[in-house]
């Protein structure tokens, strides 16, 4: 279990609401780091793993015209997955992760090319995903670890929609039950 992965799901347990995965090169990778957290089934709703591409467009309602020009590689697409993920599975917040693990570049992106995406609650505060936020990676190293950088990344992302969206008050009344100061 991942720090990060323990406290998304700390924020979203405080704030009651809930999360919605959607995966393609991490292939459940995602899922499986948020459900290593005890308690994670106060905050998490499913996950979607779409890996062919034909599926983003079937179960996530990805369009197929951006698929057919752009391919499953693409900064639209990881923000329509976290869009339909959050939408089929009943969840505040939805999160996204697409590209390229290798060995083989595909629909023209070199290995290491990754996109991760949050799509949260609309009219959300400043600074926040008002809707969504796209985040392109260009990630080195083997499979293995592009695809660890991609969960890492993906969390981190939503992380930080998360803390930025908490008003003072939800933080003095989450650092009080927390036995903060």
């Amino acid at each position: 279990m991942s720090s990060n992965a323990a406290e998304v799901v700390r924020l979203l347990t405080v704030r009651r609401e809930t999360l919605a995965v959607a995966e393609s090169l991490t292939g459940g990778m995602v899922a499986s780091e948020i459900t290593s957290v005890p308690g994670a089934s106060r905050a998490f709703r499913g996950s979607v793993t779409a890996y062919a591409t034909e599926l983003k467009r079937e179960i996530l309602g990805v369009d197929a015209s951006l698929l057919a020009a752009r391919g499953a590689v693409d900064a639209q697409v990881a923000a329509q997955m976290a869009a339909g993920a959050r939408r089929i599975l009943g969840a505040d917040w939805g999160i996204a992760t697409t590209g390229v693990a290798g060995p083989d570049a595909q629909d023209g992106q070199p290995v290491g090319t990754v996109f991760v995406a949050v799509d949260g609650p609309s009219g959300a505060g400043e600074g926040s995903a008002c809707g969504g936020k796209v985040q392109a990676l260009r990630l080195n190293g083997d499979r293995a670890e592009i695809r660890m950088e991609s969960v890492r990344s993906v969390l981190a992302l939503l992380l930080r929609e998360l803390a930025g969206e908490q008003t003072g008050n939800e933080r003095a009344q989450d650092t009080e039950r927390n036995g903060g100061f």
